[in-house]
C-alpha cells in the first residue's frame, strides 16, 4: 500500500475527531455521557502506567492463544490430509467449537479451569478454527499432477508433504493467520470479561468493566482506543510477515509490489 492508501482514512478519522469534540464543547455534555476525544487522550497520558500494564497483559494472552492456534491447528491439518477418516471424525468436532459463541463457552472453562487458563483457552479456541480449516484447504489444493509426479519418482508421503504440500498451503496457513490474530484478540477480551478477574494481573477488558462501575467513562473511551489499535497493529504485523513470506514467489504478494 502507498501513501495515497492511508491519505483517506486518515482523513476521515481526523474530521470524526474533530466534530466530535466540537459538538462536546459546543453542546456542553457530561464526560459521564460522552467525553471528549482530547479528555480520553488526556487520560490515556495520565492513566497510562495502569492502562498499558493492562495491554501488554491482554497482548501475552493473545500471542500466547494464537502460538496455541498454529501448533494445534497446523498439526491437526497434517492429519487431515494424512488420513480422511480422522478429517471426517474430527472436523464437525472443530465446527462446533467454532460456531458455539465463545461467551456461552467461557463460563464452563471457568468450572473447570484456573481464572488465567480458561482466558487463554477461550483466545485460543477463537482463533484455531482459521488456521486449521485454511491449512487443511492448502494442503488438499496442492497440484494433483505434481502429486503423482512425486509419486512417479518414489517420493514417500513425508517427502511429498515437506517438499510439495507445505509449500502449496503456505498462503493458505498465512491468510489464516491474519485472521486468527485478530480473532485470538477478541477471545482473550471475551474470556477476560466472563472471567471477570481483578488485581495486578488484569487485562484491558477489566479495566473497562472497572471504569464503568466507576462511572470512569473517559477511562472506559481510553481502554477500548488501546484495544483497537491493538487489533490494527497485529493485523499489520502479520499482514506484514504474509507478504514478507510470498512476495518472491507467490501471484498475490507479487501483484501487491
Amino acid at each position: 500500500m502507498n501513501k495515497r492508501d492511508f491519505m483517506a482514512p486518515a482523513i476521515s478519522l481526523a474530521l470524526l475527531i474533530a466534530a466530535w469534540e466540537i459538538a462536546v464543547r459546543c453542546f456542553a455534555i457530561p464526560p459521564q455521557i460522552l467525553p471528549a476525544p482530547s479528555l480520553i487522550l488526556q487520560t490515556l497520558v495520565t492513566d497510562a502506567r495502569l492502562l498499558f500494564g493492562s495491554l501488554l497483559v491482554t497482548l501475552r494472552i493473545t500471542f500466547a492463544a494464537l502460538l496455541i492456534a498454529i501448533v494445534v491447528g497446523t498439526a491437526l491439518a497434517v492429519l487431515f490430509a494424512a488420513s480422511r477418516f480422522a478429517e471426517r471424525a474430527l472436523f464437525p468436532l472443530a465446527v462446533i467449537f467454532q460456531v458455539t459463541p465463545i461467551i456461552a463457552i467461557a463460563p464452563l472453562l471457568l468450572i473447570y479451569l484456573e481464572p488465567a487458563t480458561a482466558v487463554l483457552a477461550c483466545a485460543a479456541l477463537v482463533a484455531f478454527f482459521p488456521i486449521l480449516s485454511n491449512t487443511a484447504l492448502g494442503l488438499a489444493s496442492s497440484d494433483r499432477q505434481l502429486r503423482d509426479l512425486f509419486a512417479l519418482y518414489g517420493a514417500g508421503w513425508w517427502n511429498t508433504l515437506l517438499h510439495l504440500r507445505l509449500p502449496a498451503a503456505l498462503p493458505y496457513f498465512l491468510g489464516g493467520l491474519r485472521i486468527a490474530g485478530g480473532l485470538a484478540l477478541i477471545g482473550a477480551i471475551v474470556g477476560e470479561i466472563a472471567a471477570g478477574s481483578g488485581g495486578a494481573g488484569s487485562g484491558l477488558a477489566w479495566r473497562i468493566m472497572e471504569a464503568g462501575h466507576r462511572v470512569n467513562i473517559p477511562r472506559m473511551y481510553a481502554a477500548l482506543i488501546l484495544i483497537a489499535f491493538a487489533g490494527l497493529a497485529i493485523f499489520a504485523l502479520l499482514s506484514w510477515l504474509q507478504h514478507r513470506a510470498l512476495r518472491s514467489w507467490h501471484t498475490s504478494a507479487m501483484a501487491a509490489e
